[in-house]
Order: C-alpha cells, then sequence, then structure tokens
C-alpha cells in the first residue's frame, strides 16, 4: 500500500474537501489561475476540445472544471441497440455481478447492496451486469446517461472520501461502498438502471441536471428524493450529472438485457458515447 494511500485513512476527509470546495469556487483571479494552470499543465488536459478552450476565461477553478465539450467533440454509438459509455475516463473494473458481488479489484469486491445502501433496491442487479469508470483530474467531468430512462428516485449515501486513484482502489477494501455517493435508480424499457456517482477525496460535491446541487454539504443519513411522479426523463447520451471534482461512476444493469462490448479491459481508456454494452433483444 503507498503512503498516500495509508494517509487517507487518518485525513479528515471533510474537512479537507470543505477546504477543497472553498478554493474550487474562489473567484480570487490569483488562486482560479494558479489551480487551472497547475492542473492543465500537471495532468495535460486538452482544452482544445472545449467549448471554452481559453483558460483565463473561467472565473472558477469548478467552472474550468466542469467545463462543456464542443459540439461534436463526442458523439453516440450510431448502433440504437448500443448502451453508451457514460464518461470519460478508464475502465476500472466491469464484468458480471456475482451473487450480487461486484468485482473492486484483486481481492476485493463490495455487494451492490452495500454500494446501493439498500437490499431491496440491489435484488434486481443479482447476476447482472456493472462497469465501473474512472475521471482522472483530466478528464471531462460531466455524466451522460448509458440508456434512456425516466428517474425514478435518488439516494444520498453519507460515506468516507477516499481516493479513488489505482493505489487505493487495488487496498482499500470496499472503496466504493464507503465513499460517499449519490445513487440515481432509472426505470427503462428492459427493467431497473442504476447510475451511481462516486465521491472521491476533495470531491466538493455532485450537480444534476434535475435539481442542481445533490450534495451540497456532507450528511450523516441517508437522504432519498423520489421522482416517479415528476416525468423526469433523459435520453440515451444526454447529460445527466456532474462531478465538481474527478471520481468515478458506476452502473448497473440487470440480467439477460445486454453483454459488455468486447474489448473493454481495466485501466483501458474510454470515451463517452462509446459503446459500453449491446442491448440482447
Amino acid at each position: 500500500m503507498s503512503l498516500f494511500t495509508r494517509l487517507t485513512y487518518v485525513l479528515p476527509h471533510r474537512l479537507a474537501s470543505s477546504l477543497a470546495r472553498r478554493l474550487a469556487y474562489s473567484d480570487h483571479p490569483r488562486v482560479s489561475r494558479w489551480l487551472i494552470d497547475t492542473v492543465v499543465e500537471r495532468f495535460k488536459v486538452d482544452l482544445g476540445e472545449a467549448a471554452q478552450s481559453d483558460p483565463a476565461a473561467y472565473p472558477t477553478f469548478n467552472a474550468f472544471f466542469t467545463r462543456a465539450l464542443r459540439p461534436g467533440v463526442r458523439v453516440a454509438d450510431p448502433d440504437p441497440a448500443a448502451l453508451v459509455m457514460p464518461a470519460d475516463g478508464r475502465i476500472s473494473q466491469c464484468g458480471a455481478i456475482e451473487g450480487g458481488r461486484i468485482f473492486q479489484a484483486k481481492g476485493q469486491s463490495f455487494t451492490a447492496a452495500e454500494l446501493l445502501g439498500d437490499a431491496v433496491a440491489a435484488a434486481p442487479y443479482r447476476d447482472g451486469l456493472f462497469a465501473t469508470v474512472y475521471l482522472s483530474p483530466r478528464d471531462y467531468h460531466r455524466v451522460h446517461m448509458p440508456w434512456s430512462g425516466r428517474l425514478m428516485r435518488t439516494v444520498h449515501v453519507p460515506g468516507r472520501l477516499f481516493s479513488v486513484g489505482p493505489a487505493a482502489v487495488a487496498h482499500v477494501p470496499r472503496l466504493f461502498a464507503r465513499n460517499e455517493r449519490l445513487v440515481c435508480h432509472f426505470d427503462t424499457d428492459f427493467g431497473p438502471m442504476a447510475v451511481v456517482m462516486v465521491g472521491a477525496l476533495l470531491v466538493s460535491g455532485v450537480e444534476t441536471v434535475w435539481s442542481g446541487e445533490e450534495i451540497p454539504a456532507y450528511g450523516h443519513a441517508v437522504t432519498s428524493k423520489e421522482y416517479g411522479g415528476k416525468a423526469v426523463e433523459l435520453r440515451r447520451f444526454e447529460e445527466m450529472a456532474r462531478f465538481n471534482y474527478g471520481s468515478t461512476v458506476i452502473v448497473l444493469l440487470p440480467p439477460g438485457v445486454a453483454e459488455l462490448a468486447p474489448g473493454l479491459v481495466p485501466e483501458g481508456p474510454v470515451r463517452l458515447g462509446e459503446r459500453l454494452a449491446t442491448r440482447l433483444d
């Protein structure tokens, strides 16, 4: 285990994230420019893909981090049977949910019930499929719909804020089921679909297109919001949410509805709109 991963066990997660939030939203020109320039240089951010390519035009670091892309830079797989990749990043893991358990890394796994914070909600995904996509600081940080669906419920599950980098994923048991997260439950034409926005060290929050900031402060109790009667419907490839810092998105699918796209491997780079899976109709 790396020294940094060891330190994440003892760091005051919420205090560190609260301080990071203040910096991210600061409109002080020196602060925002220093943060933006540092990230662009260190992580080789390609601003040529951004709707606004001038780093000096962003009033805050958060505005830069949640930047939009130019139209046409990402497109959805043209096959109407393709479920699409929800974000830019790298595959952390993907595959079958075996007996309700989701593989994290060698020697590490967690249950769908732990991830969703609800054993009943997790039941439809037993023996289904999952895909975990890691977003690094250089990536586009908006998350889009893998498939068209109607939002039924969101669940904010409080938790820790471990790093979600490869070293932490390999060594922190049940990491994704321990970190703070927003679970989004959708109803689709093949049944339920869950898209889980997992927080991480220095993540300041998650925003959704239907209600804005969903995790404005770090709570202590599970909070559920019902949307079934509000007709929040999103199409395949449509933006659904964004991270205010780098993290991870996990998609859960029930069994028998799709097969994962060939060639998806751990640490393999992926782009928004590429094929994630194919319907089995």
